[in-house]
């Protein structure tokens, strides 16, 4: 059964997010049968690509908030994150636009490392206050989940990659999707926001359950003979 998350790396309640669901499904025993993707959404797409501001004016100048309330916020979602696991430094948090870290995404997926791409931009981003639209930076982040380093490029020079972004975010809009994390279930239910595990749990056991009534396990009963396996043992 396919879950799709639909994630911006700059949201702090998507990594949040990330780590409760899974939680939810290390619990979860019919985990091996659940395939995940992750989908592009860029929450703000008219930040530069060259920083000019700390995370901290950027959200007083958006939310129109005291910068004591600003610290105040970002207090309870370090807070938050670090209830997780997570730590998050939000004054080393470089703002730019999230555009070519979704490209080397959507490149990774095509590598089937999606997840750790994501994985590895959050924490970049948050825990090591990365430029996540700097392309040497974003190549060592490729190249530390598995990537080649020539390959890598395609990501960034392909118009491919960005379209596909495009698609997601598109696609995500014309399912109901406003703001991220959001999380898809077989295309039939949806849980918003970095919900506890439990709340992740219980939309797993009832879509999958759902699911699995409409695709049966096959289990054959067998006979045992002589056979050859993938592996050139033949007994």
């Amino acid at each position: 059964m396919k879950i799709e998350i639909w994630s911006d790396v700059m949201c702090p309640f998507c990594y949040i997010g990330k780590r409760n669901f899974e939680t939810a499904l290390s619990q979860f025993e019919h985990k091996d049968a659940i395939e995940i993707e992750w989908k592009s959404y860029q929450l703000d797409p008219s930040l530069p690509e060259v920083a000019k501001e700390s995370y901290r004016d950027y959200l007083v100048k958006i939310k129109g908030m005291s910068p004591e309330q600003v610290d105040g916020m970002t207090d309870n979602v370090t807070q938050m994150a670090k209830d997780v696991g997570l730590d998050y430094d939000f004054s080393k948090m470089v703002m730019v636009n999230s555009l070519k870290a979704h490209q080397l995404i959507q490149y990774a997926k095509t590598q089937n490392l999606g997840d750790e791409m994501e994985e590895r931009l959050f924490h970049a981003f948050f825990t090591e206050g990365k430029n996540i639209a700097d392309l040497p930076t974003l190549t060592a982040l490729g190249k530390d989940i598995g990537l080649d380093e020539a390959a890598l490029q395609e990501a960034f020079t392909n118009k491919k990659y960005q379209d596909l972004m495009t698609q997601d975010i598109q696609e995500g809009q014309n399912i109901g999707v406003r703001g991220v994390p959001f999380f898809v279930f077989d295309r039939k239910y949806g849980v918003s926001g970095a919900q506890a595990p439990q709340a992740f749990l219980e939309t797993l056991s009832k879509s999958f359950a759902e699911w699995r009534e409409k695709n049966p396990e096959i289990k054959l009963e067998m006979t045992q003979g002589q056979s050859c396996d993938v592996d050139g043992t033949c007994n």
